[in-house]
C-alpha cells in the first residue's frame, strides 16, 4: 500500500482514538518530507523520478527520510494532546524495544535513535484537538544507495552532525545483528513494543 494511504490512516484514526495505538507498516520506495520542508530542496526529484522513488509530503514537522521494503514505519496514535509526553515516551519504547532485541539504542535531542552512533530511526510527530500522532522511519536493510541520492540535505545539515555525507550519517540495523528477514524483524519489534497492527 502506499504511503500517502498509512498517512491517510493515522489522520482518521486520531480524530476518534479512545486508547494509545501502535501498528507497524512496510513501503514502497518513497521519500517523505517534513510539512515544513521544501521538496525542491530536500529531494533529488530527477533521482527519484528515474528510480520509481515516489515523494510524498506528511503532516508533521522533522527532517526528510527515504523508506523502502527494508525499512520499518512504526505509528503510535494516543488521545493524549500533551505532545512532548507522548513523544518522550514514544522515544524510550522504541530504544527499549531495541536494547531487547541486542542493539545499543540511544535517543537524541535531535528526535533519533543511533546506534553505535549511528542513525537508524528517525521520528516526527503533530498533535490535534483529540490527539496525538507519532511515527518513526526505522532502518534495518534499507537500499543505501537509494537513500543516499534521494536526499538532498544542505552542507549545513550535514556538517551539524558531523559527517560529510548522508550515508556516513546512517546504519541499517542489520549491519550490526542479523535478525533474519524483514518480517522476522518486524514481528519481533511488534513483540516487544506489544503492537496491535493493522495490517
Amino acid at each position: 500500500m502506499p504511503l500517502i494511504d498509512y498517512l491517510a490512516i493515522e489522520q482518521e484514526l486520531v480524530k476518534n482514538v479512545k486508547e494509545p495505538t501502535l501498528f507497524t507498516w512496510v513501503v514502497p520506495p518513497t521519500v517523505i518530507y517534513g510539512r515544513h520542508q521544501s521538496a525542491e530542496a530536500e529531494v533529488n526529484e530527477t533521482y527519484c523520478r528515474e528510480n520509481g522513488i515516489a515523494v510524498v509530503q506528511r503532516k508533521s514537522g522533522g527532517g526528510c527520510v527515504y523508506a523502502d521494503e527494508g525499512n520499518l514505519m512504526i505509528s503510535y496514535v494516543t488521545p493524549d494532546t500533551h505532545s512532548q509526553e507522548v513523544f518522550e515516551q514514544f522515544m524510550t519504547m522504541l530504544a527499549s524495544a531495541l536494547r531487547a532485541l541486542g542493539y545499543d539504542a540511544v535517543t537524541t535531542a535531535h528526535n533519533d535513535v543511533l546506534v553505535h552512533e549511528r542513525k537508524v530511526a528517525g521520528t516526527a510527530c503533530y498533535t490535534t484537538p483529540t490527539g496525538t500522532v507519532v511515527h518513526a522511519c526505522m532502518l534495518y536493510v534499507v537500499n543505501l544507495q537509494h537513500l543516499q541520492e534521494a536526499i538532498t540535505p544542505s552542507a549545513d545539515k550535514l556538517a551539524k552532525h558531523g559527517v560529510a555525507s548522508v550515508r556516513q550519517r546512517v546504519m541499517n540495523l542489520k549491519e550490526v545483528k542479523d535478525l533474519g528477514a524483514m518480517p522476522e524483524f518486524r514481528q519481533l519489534i511488534e513483540n516487544k513494543m506489544q503492537i496491535n497492527n493493522n495490517r
